[in-house]
């Protein structure tokens, strides 16, 4: 029932909780008739002050009323449950993008930001016109509209707004994502960069690990191990994947143990940069750009798309869904089955064009 007391605190007398319309748990001090709302939950900083002032007979200035701004409809959210069980590294891509967007101008002639905006004054011709300003690049403008959607989520649920001014603004553009490596990419990139160069430890990691850019600049040689399997003794390397949590083993291809063996150990980490540290995650993405432009690539060949070439090289080596699943560590069977789609699509028209061709002689 709306507003039924439901616990009290033993370290503050006179005090009781509810829960609001909302679900959201409040408090209150109530004593000789006259009842107090206390801002927060017991042990916060405003709390203990309020509930000192009401405790001890002294008025308390009633909480300035929000602007309701994006800035504080972003506060909204982060005090959600989905943002506190979300995981490390989606909060800090997430918040990332929160700020750049809530320290946009609003426009170049106006010196007013987009943290600053109150969510109650926003239409969705301004949404559309702050996408449509960046339709060069429409997936990094997906990536701010969802999370632009979280504040406004929060707004609607405090009852800010009664209508979502993103709804229909825009369409997810279609991607194939990071592309995966062609043999022939692979080839020139093994040609130019020989076993014992850093470039070729770095592709041999992200391809013969499946690895995400995170887990090859923190992989250590204290993963490396063996394991039994069928009576033999398999090389590979204990992996837990910084985005699924994911724990693994893979086992060491050929190229991969050729290449390590290479590779002078100076240190806990695998890789490190010519100043003998880890490399940061981000770095790491420009060198090879670098790196892949040095051995004649084309742009877009990433260390995720070589993540994304094990898969591929798995589904033509007649791999199941499972097996990509396993190596990849996928959590959801329709992103592996997108490897194993292609290839059975490959091998389906060989197949069909051998049959014609042996039809017609």
């Amino acid at each position: 029932m709306k507003n039924e007391p439901m616990a009290t605190h033993p370290d503050y007398p006179f005090c009781t909780s509810f829960l609001d319309r909302h679900g959201r748990e409040r408090w209150r001090f109530r004593r000789n008739g006259k009842t107090i709302s206390l801002p927060g939950s017991p042990g916060e900083g405003a709390f203990d002050e309020a509930f000192y002032k009401a405790l001890n007979g002294q008025s308390i200035k009633p909480a300035a009323e929000p602007k309701k701004t994006f800035s504080e409809a972003w506060a909204l959210h982060r005090r959600t449950p989905a943002w506190k069980t979300a995981r490390p590294i989606t909060r800090e891509g997430t918040e990332r993008i929160a700020d750049r967007f809530l320290a946009l101008k609003v426009g170049p002639e106006l010196d007013l930001l987009w943290g600053d905006v109150p969510i109650t004054d926003v239409r969705r011709r301004h949404i559309a016109q702050l996408l449509g300003d960046r339709a060069e690049t429409p997936h990094a403008a997906w990536r701010m509209l969802v999370v632009i959607r979280k504040m406004i989520r929060a707004a609607l649920d405090a009852e800010w707004i009664e209508v979502d001014p993103t709804l229909a603004v825009m369409k997810k553009p279609e991607t194939e994502g990071h592309k995966a490596w062609s043999d022939a990419d692979l080839d020139a990139f093994r040609l130019h960069w020989s076993p014992g160069t850093t470039p070729r430890l770095v592709f041999c990691l992200a391809l013969w690990l499946g690895n995400r850019r995170l887990d090859v600049v923190n992989l250590r040689w204290s993963q490396r191990t063996t394991r039994k399997h069928g009576g033999m003794a398999v090389p590979g390397f204990n992996l837990r994947q910084h985005k699924t949590d994911a724990a693994l083993f893979v086992p060491e291809a050929p190229e991969l143990t050729e290449v390590l063996n290479a590779t002078e150990r100076k240190g806990p980490h695998v890789l490190l940069t010519a100043y003998g540290k880890p490399f940061s995650d981000k770095s790491l993405t420009g060198r090879m750009a670098d790196w892949t432009k040095a051995a004649g690539l084309e742009p877009g060949r990433t260390i995720h798309g070589l993540r994304k070439t094990l898969g591929r090289l798995i589904a033509e080596g007649g791999g199941t869904t499972r097996q990509i699943m396993a190596a990849l560590g996928h959590e959801d069977i329709e992103h592996a089955e997108l490897y194993s789609r292609d290839a059975e699509q490959i091998r389906l028209v060989i197949d069909a064009y051998k049959a014609v061709a042996n039809r017609i002689g």
